[in-house]
């Protein structure tokens, strides 16, 4: 296990937040922890994508599994990452469309 710190830690994060199916597993473990059959449904994703998420998402250090028998349920590593998220949800941008439309095929927006 490698530990990241700063620039490399926020790369991290961004990457995980990139993706709309990991930003709902991040936003739904912020507030409890989940289990993976709950929360491919509540997100409406299938178990294997699931699956796929939760390996990026603990690759990047975000959550953590933790054993409960047969089964994990996952939670955020830090609690300050749901503390970021709290944050980032209160964010109001001012966007010009005109710029994201254009720059979406360079992966500006």
């Amino acid at each position: 296990m490698q530990t990241i710190l700063g620039h490399d830690a926020l790369t991290r994060f961004g990457h995980a937040l990139s993706d709309r199916t990991r930003t709902l597993i991040l936003l739904s473990l912020r507030t409890q922890p989940g289990y993976p059959a709950e929360l491919s449904e509540q997100i409406g994703v299938s178990r294997q994508i699931l699956s796929n998420h939760l390996a990026c998402l603990r690759g990047c250090g975000l959550v953590v599994a933790v054993p409960e028998g047969r089964r994990n349920r996952y939670e955020l590593a830090d609690p300050r990452i749901g503390q970021a998220l709290d944050d980032l949800l209160g964010l109001v941008l001012a966007v010009d469309p005109a710029c994201c439309d254009a720059a979406a095929a360079d992966g500006c927006c």
